[in-house]
């Protein structure tokens, strides 16, 4: 199997689809001859011509509008909009059309369209270009929110929102878009949209992440266990609506002690309502409060305060170990 960045992987799925189905069809701002901004769909106005691939005009609105009407009318679109930041524009589109038109039709109209977005900070870029939106859509019934942690599971899960028959909100952890390769089959591979990942085992602490928090999370688990012999178990969430509460409700019963760690802000953000299914679901195997480690409540800053924003390895291996020690009296 070819190694490939997430970036490579994304285009690999498009390609594919595009391939495939003649239904699908890509629309933005700089997607055609400039490959988009990040360069994830370089190459395929060329193979597929401006007809499939269109650059659009800088109105986000007006390419979400664009994509429930063709979605409705039996093609598969897959929007980009260039920064998550940059959809509140569009958010009427989604929320009172692309969310709603199935209901609103009793069934007989559907949205099979994917809305591809970059988000989250990490890459030193400009307000409104860095922050984590997700909570938004994830609180919007008729919408499903997916966030892949790498190359593979990219790939997969993004084959997976463009066969989809509703609308997927499909944000793209960008400092993670050439951060590091993963093998990736060239044969099809998809993942559903509804099931968390164990990314790894562990019996002493449960550790709850997706997106570009999971390389941080694996690496201070592998560092806490060369310092405390604690094993810690990592579940990627991978789609946060709808919630997969399987994986990291069992793992909970087991250690009895969770961390939460997203780079979205603090209130009201997902880790909230992962807690909510703990104590719905395994209050009583909680050997400690349940602890999160988010982003502030603020817009994230610039430049030279940004690290300070996002968790990163040293603070959540501090959180982990708290954890730990509680649990031993000390």
């Amino acid at each position: 199997m070819a190694k490939m960045t997430m970036v490579q992987a994304l285009n690999l799925a498009l390609r594919q689809e595009m391939e495939k189905d003649d239904r699908v069809v890509l629309l933005g701002e700089d997607v055609g001859v400039d490959g988009g901004v990040f360069r994830v769909t370089d190459g395929l106005i060329a193979s597929f011509g401006a007809e499939r691939v269109l650059d659009t005009p800088l109105a986000e609105s007006g390419i979400v509008g664009m994509s429930v009407g063709m979605a409705a009318y039996g093609l598969r679109p897959v929007c980009e909009i260039q920064f998550s930041g940059f959809a509140y524009q569009a958010f009427h589109q989604i929320e009172s059309h692309a969310a709603r038109l199935r209901l609103r039709s009793q069934g007989r109209l559907s949205v099979p369209m994917v809305l591809r977005a970059p988000y989250g900070g990490g890459v030193r870029a400009l307000e409104h270009h860095s922050e984590s939106r997700e909570a938004y859509y994830a609180h919007t019934p008729g919408l499903k929110m997916v966030i892949p942690s790498g190359p593979r599971n990219a790939r997969a899960l993004l084959v997976s929102a463009i066969r989809d028959p509703d609308p997927v909100i499909f944000f793209e952890p960008k400092a993670v878009y050439r951060a590091f390769r993963e093998e990736v089959p060239e044969a099809e591979e998809t993942l559903p949209l509804s099931r968390a990942q164990i990314a790894r085992e562990g019996a002493d602490l449960t550790i709850v992440t997706y997106g570009a928090m999971v390389r941080p999370v694996l690496s201070a688990a592998e560092t806490l266990k060369q310092q405390t012999g604690a094993e810690a178990a990592v579940i990627d969430l991978l789609t946060i609506a709808p919630l997969d509460d399987t994986q990291f409700v069992a793992s909970a019963r087991e250690t009895g002690r969770v961390l939460i760690v997203h780079e979205a802000p603090r209130s009201f953000g997902p880790g909230a309502e992962i807690i909510g299914r703990l104590v719905e679901k395994a209050f009583f195997y909680l050997e400690e409060p349940i602890v999160r480690l988010t982003g502030f409540d603020v817009v994230m800053p610039l430049f030279s305060r940004e690290k300070r924003y996002i968790p990163d390895e040293g603070r959540i291996l501090s959180a982990a170990r708290r954890l730990l020690r509680n649990g031993q009296g000390g």
